[in-house]
């Protein structure tokens, strides 16, 4: 008997610790706190994946420069909710990025929100904080 409650404690413990880990990560800290835009960029891959989803797409700095960006989304599971399919973006498309740089890389972050060519909206939560990361 003494056995069975020890493993179950044991159990609890290290279920307890893993989901804390897998909360952990999804803190604002790491990125500005004022998302940017990035008008006419093109997308290079989507990558409908878990436990995010990836856009990496082209867009050009005040110079004219091409920038390879990294934007980051919710889950696979979790964005489809909003829409989202991972037939959304295709190579070539043509979009403006919402996006919250990392402080850390300099062309990668937390998308906001993407507004396809044709002026549909694909947004990364069902939020309405006006951008307001720091509420999370």
């Amino acid at each position: 008997m003494q056995r069975k409650r020890r493993n179950a404690v044991i159990a609890g413990v290290v279920l307890l610790t893993i989901c804390g880990f897998a909360f952990a990560h999804h803190g604002s800290a790491m990125y500005v706190k004022k998302a940017i835009v990035l008008k006419g960029a093109t997308v290079t891959k989507f990558m409908w994946q878990n436990p995010h989803t990836l856009v990496l797409f082209d867009a050009k700095d005040e110079k004219g420069n091409v920038i390879h960006w990294a934007g980051e989304a919710g889950s696979a599971g979790a964005i489809r909710l909003l829409g989202w399919n991972k037939y959304s973006l295709r190579p070539g498309d043509t979009i403006t990025v919402y996006i919250w740089p990392s402080k850390f890389e300099g062309a990668a972050g937390r998308l906001e929100k993407i507004v396809l060519y044709d002026g549909r909206t694909l947004k990364d939560s069902d939020r309405e904080d006006q951008g307001d990361i720091n509420r999370y």
